[in-house]
């Protein structure tokens, strides 16, 4: 039936014979005779190159494996880094004064102390307030000298010589009166003159009980009253010229610390409005600022002290927690399993270098490395 044939010789080793129980000859060979056609493998063999790839796979698995285990074993994973940056106090400096600026004293990057001046502020319309102000206060001040001065001598004296005038001439009306009571009790006179003399009298002594009075309120001068309203007027203009002296006060502006000028906001002709900032100073006072997850809080209190690492100085140091609050729900962590469990809440922390650290400015990294210990002044 072939023209060509190739013939096999397999070996096989079988438990038992056939017809025989397997227990009596656990073993015996048995040969069986292939043929195949000639150029065609057999299909039952496995060739030189399947060999080689099952054998190449297999050094790779146990290669795999034994480096998966070595990495397990030496490999650790590393703690979390907490990184956070350097800030320092900033104030705006602004005044009360609306005006124009005429000078700027100082450039960005300056160094300034406490009481340096900063700009000079000028305005025509405070200048004229203040005028107006002291004029107001001089017209109190007049008020209440003419007031505290009370009457004229003069006046005094006018009112003084009319009482000496009606007094004689109440006498003189009293003398007559007397005489014609006389007459009449004679009957010389008719009573009619007689009660003509008494009305006389009696007006001469009203208006010399008048005059009396007149004299002595020019005498006496003003009222009580008058010399508080005089005082209280005085003191409402002086307060009218305190306000416009404190705007006034703020046309030279000056440092309120020892600082840094950073950002300087108006230019030389610039107006400003009351309350503008003119510039920023940045003070000493640095510190860093740490946003950790609340799992990383369990040995961080306010008086730690935490060792830091600071980049761009290339320089450990040890900074001090003075200050612990969360952020809130809107700064939450992704959960901490993949299957739920809780969300880690967000803190933040301020911590304080023990003393000054030259060059050390906002916006520097600062990288936290552990615990330092327990500041000795927190309690």
């Amino acid at each position: 039936k072939y023209k060509a044939i190739q013939i096999w010789l397999l070996t096989t080793t079988r438990t038992g014979r056939p017809g025989q129980d397997a227990g009596r000859d656990p073993e015996y060979v048995q040969h069986v005779v292939r043929v195949v056609p000639l150029g065609e493998d057999d299909p039952t063999a496995v060739s030189r190159k399947d060999k080689f790839l099952i054998s190449t796979i297999l050094v790779i698995l146990l290669i795999l494996a034994a480096l998966a285990v070595l990495g397990f074993l030496i490999i650790k994973p590393q703690p979390d880094v907490v990184q956070g940056q350097a800030e320092a106090k900033e104030i705006r400096v602004s005044g009360k004064m609306p005006g124009r600026v005429a000078e700027i004293y100082v450039e960005e990057g300056q160094r300034v102390h406490k009481g340096d001046t900063l700009v000079h502020i000028i305005s025509s319309i405070v200048d004229a307030q203040y005028q107006e102000a002291q004029a107001m206060e001089n017209v109190a001040q007049a008020g209440q000298r003419k007031i505290d001065a009370g009457t004229r001598k003069q006046v005094v004296q006018a009112a003084y010589d009319i009482w000496q005038q009606a007094e004689a001439a109440a006498n003189i009306a009293e003398t007559t009166y007397k005489r014609m009571e006389a007459l009449y009790a004679k009957g010389v006179i008719s009573q009619q003159r007689r009660d003509e003399a008494k009305a006389a009298y009696q007006a001469s002594k009203s208006g010399a009980a008048a005059a009396r009075s007149s004299y002595d309120l020019a005498k006496s001068g003003a009222q009580s009253e008058d010399k508080e309203t005089a005082s209280a007027m005085v003191e409402v203009a002086k307060m009218g010229k305190k306000k416009v002296d404190a705007i006034l006060e703020d046309q030279y502006l000056t440092a309120p610390f020892d600082g840094e000028i950073i950002s300087i906001y108006p230019a030389v002709s610039e107006l400003i409005a009351t309350g503008a900032p003119i510039a920023t100073l940045q003070l000493d006072d640095r510190w860093a600022v740490f946003n950790v997850r609340e799992t990383l809080l369990k040995d961080i209190k306010v008086g730690t002290r935490l060792k830091v690492y600071i980049p761009a100085l290339d320089m450990d140091t040890d900074m001090t927690v003075y200050y612990i609050k969360d952020l809130g729900t809107y700064a939450n962590w992704q959960a901490t399993k993949a299957t739920g469990d809780y969300d880690a809440r967000t803190f933040q922390i301020k911590a304080r270098p023990e003393k000054p650290i030259e060059n050390f400015r906002p916006g520097m990294s600062v990288v936290y490395k552990g615990i330092a210990g327990q500041s000795k002044d927190k309690k």
